[in-house]
């Protein structure tokens, strides 16, 4: 089992990339692989999960070359993909599960995607039920919903569908399986969720139209290969933002970060508390992407949480409960179950870790209250196998007085080769 030493950061002057975004370099392998001719994907983040996806993808007939680390080249199959020789293994990534179900629901042939035991807990009925709808055979085959996922594939045919919750995972699952459905299909959310696949597919030739909280699709379409630079990843770079705020004195500067608005809420939650940041947009499309700069020049005070702003903030929400820990008054997280969902119940960890570095917390079925302002004292925790968690935990070291032992964080891998690196050239340079 890896663990990580942390002790505290006594000053923080640098200025840095962070790896490729997660959720572009899933997305751009599954268009890759479903386009006609070559796509080449630039800034590929090359973590276990998309790494899973990847394999799939090879799985399922597409030749795909790592001609560097954060370089691939993908020869797409035209949208006909060949049947999988044997179950197809999603390890712990649920975008990889979610998304190539609606992949496999189009495809002449019967897919089984399983992956591992924190995969297994998480819910699989939100997209089960769309793919019901266009035709799709689909079996969940664990208890209460979940995974293993047995997809029998078959012609699909366009649907109309209003989903639940606000999910991209959902939305994408839909939009990738209304590509080869006969006809008009259209996907209603509750509020906007992450805008990825609606923009990754204009720039792989499909024609899509967006109306307030519903896009309208008409399939079957061809995709075709594509060039596509994948910023670096905004929820990788929430770590430094957050590290950056809380250190008084601390001046950061991230390049290339990538800056979609249905990404970014973070950063309004911490300009409501009073931290120092400015963003620069570079590039506007497919994915803006630009300059992060954070000053750590004032006292952060505590905000509330909840409503139209969570989908777009619930993967940051570990890092933000970290901000809180050390902002003046009581933070109010609501309407976030759907963390207790995720690689591990978020709610209930972040809690649970919070507490070990000497912060209040009181959790709610829905959300947490944390108050914030006291001194942090360094702990032992568990990362709980939950990659968020585990560097959430790392930063709140890097804050506290005393030393921190985070345990179990080979999960890390999974979103942010190179974490463990950063923070040690980080640590090395302050002292």
């Amino acid at each position: 089992m890896s663990n990580l030493e942390i002790r505290p950061l006594r000053r923080l002057d640098a200025e840095f990339s962070v790896p490729g975004d997660k959720s572009i370099s899933h997305r751009g392998i599954i268009l890759g692989g479903l386009a006609s001719g070559t796509t080449r994907l630039r800034g590929f983040l090359p973590g276990e999960d998309c790494l899973s996806t990847l394999h799939a993808l090879q799985a399922l007939g597409c030749r795909i070359d790592r001609v560097a680390p954060d370089e691939v080249l993908i020869e797409g199959r035209g949208g006909k993909l060949l049947a999988p020789a044997e179950p197809i293994d999603c390890g712990n990534s649920g975008t990889t599960m979610r998304l190539l179900a609606g992949v496999v629901a189009g495809q002449p042939f019967q897919t089984r995607l399983f992956g591992d035991a924190s995969l297994s807990r998480r819910p699989m009925a939100r997209i089960a039920d769309p793919l019901r709808k266009f035709g799709a055979e689909i079996l969940c085959a664990g208890a209460n919903d979940r995974p293993p996922l047995h997809v029998h594939g078959t012609q699909l045919h366009a649907t109309d569908f209003t989903s639940a919750v606000a999910s991209a995972q959902v939305k994408s699952c839909f939009l990738l399986a209304a590509l080869q459905a006969n006809g008009k299909s259209i996907f209603h959310e509750p509020t906007l969720s992450r805008d990825h696949t609606e923009r990754l597919l204009p720039a792989f030739g499909a024609s899509l139209r967006l109306e307030k909280k519903s896009i309208i699709l008409h399939g079957p379409q061809r995709l075709e290969g594509a060039e596509l630079d994948v910023p670096g990843d905004f929820s990788s770079a929430a770590f430094w933002i957050v590290l950056a705020a809380g250190l008084p004195g601390s001046r950061l500067t991230l390049r290339r970060v990538g800056l979609n608005p249905t990404r970014t809420a973070l950063l309004s939650a911490l300009l409501r508390m009073g931290a120092g940041l400015m963003e620069k947009v570079e590039q506007s499309t497919p994915e803006p992407f630009g300059t992060i700069t954070i000053q750590g020049n004032t006292a952060l005070k505590a905000t509330t949480i909840s409503g139209k702003e969570i989908p777009n903030l619930i993967d940051e929400i570990p890092i933000l409960a970290t901000a809180a820990a050390f902002a003046k008054g009581i933070t109010e997280i609501r309407d976030a179950s759907e963390l207790r969902h995720k690689e591990s119940d978020r709610l209930a960890v972040v809690a649970q870790n919070l507490r070990l570095f000497g912060v209040p917390v009181e959790e709610k079925p829905d959300g947490l209250l944390i108050e914030g302002g006291c001194t942090l004292v360094g702990a032992e925790v568990e990362s709980h196998g939950d990659h968020r968690i585990a560097m959430s935990a790392a930063i709140l070291g890097l804050l506290a007085k005393g030393r921190t032992l985070v345990k179990d964080t080979a999960c890390i891998e999974t979103s942010y080769p190179g974490f463990a690196q950063q923070i040690a050239l980080l640590q090395e340079v302050s002292r």
